[in-house]
């Protein structure tokens, strides 16, 4: 690991401006992914700002009925909160698929986010083709051993997964992510936070590297009776999705009302098919529905030498987790 200062701050204006005055700083919270990438030297910050001490934990209701999460609020802490477990379930569900105990219990919601992909040539110095590390160096995966790999919205440039749970559930609830700057305040929508590939696969998010997470705004949502999410991985706990599904149905009676509907383990973000939900608005809760929304969800499926069984293994997850949520499972 490479030496670096550190500096505890105890004011989110004075985290921004740390940031601001060292080109090569970053926040440290729980540290949970950002001190692994440290020691495989994947990351080599200069400059360290613990932001532990601001006053970012809370987790409390939004006057238009909808919820705040805490960009400092540990992992552990959101999944069981009162509020989350009753109107948000399906972030519940997707918290506790993730990790392990002991590490939701350090992670936070804000670092849930910013966590970066657990893709082989990316973790891994020893592999100088890394275009996410190393741009310009190529991408190793691609004819490498791709089993974990993409196959929605990759590029001949990266063609690495999103590892997040969390950030699944948060694309399908429609979430806010309310973060400080230079510049002061600003909202992304969780659709619009992570990137996809394209030509600079170094860069994750739409997060600008001066900002800070401030929290995670859900609006109020119809989903909670009926939602679920569903993880396929490779063991029962501690692994990441090969593919995971975050479904949500708004039923009037045995009708879809409205649909919601996000993908993990197949692309460079969470992945959400609009295409898919407005598949099943009108239609009636049923395997009919939902096996044609899945077909809606794989369009232009991209796969490689490795992963070609992700593309069915999505359609019958989907599936699945759309009978759960519509209470026909």
């Amino acid at each position: 690991m490479n030496p670096f200062e550190y500096q505890r701050v105890d004011q989110s204006q004075k985290a921004v401006n740390a940031i601001v005055r060292s080109k090569q700083a970053k926040f440290l919270a729980g540290g949970t992914n950002l001190i692994d990438l440290m020691k495989l030297e994947v990351e080599r910050p200069a400059h360290l700002v613990d932001i532990n001490h601001l006053p970012l934990s809370n987790i409390e209701q939004l006057p238009n009925g909808g919820l705040r999460l805490g960009a400092l609020a540990r992992n552990s802490d959101t999944a069981d909160h009162p509020l989350v477990r009753k109107n948000y379930p399906l972030l519940s569900q997707a918290i506790l698929a993730g990790a392990s105990p002991q590490l939701r219990n350090m992670a936070t919601n804000g670092g849930n986010l910013l966590q970066r992909t657990r893709c082989y040539y990316f973790m891994d110095i020893g592999f100088p083709q890394c275009n996410k590390r190393a741009p310009g160096s190529g991408c190793g995966a691609i004819e490498g051993f791709n089993r974990i790999h993409a196959i929605l919205g990759a590029s001949d440039q990266c063609i690495a997964t999103h590892p997040s749970d969390m950030c699944v559930a948060l694309t399908a609830l429609e979430a806010q992510v309310r973060v400080l700057g230079p510049r002061g305040e600003r909202m992304i929508a969780m659709k619009d936070f992570h990137r996809l590939p394209g030509n600079t696969p170094q860069m994750d998010t739409n997060l600008n590297p001066d900002e800070l997470i401030l929290s995670i705004d859900l609006p109020s949502s119809p989903y909670a009776a009926h939602s679920h999410y569903l993880k396929m991985r490779d063991r029962a706990s501690y692994a990441f999705a090969l593919v995971s599904v975050a479904a949500a149905l708004d039923l009037d009676g045995d009708n879809i009302r409205g649909a919601r509907l996000a993908l993990g383990g197949v692309a460079h973000k969470p992945w959400r098919s609009e295409e898919a939900e407005a598949a099943l608005v009108g239609k009636p809760v049923g395997p009919e529905a939902f096996a044609a929304a899945a077909e809606q969800a794989v369009q232009g499926a991209k796969t490689y030498k490795h992963n070609a069984f992700k593309v069915v293994m999505a359609k019958r997850s989907i599936v699945r987790a759309l009978t759960v949520a519509g209470g026909r499972a």
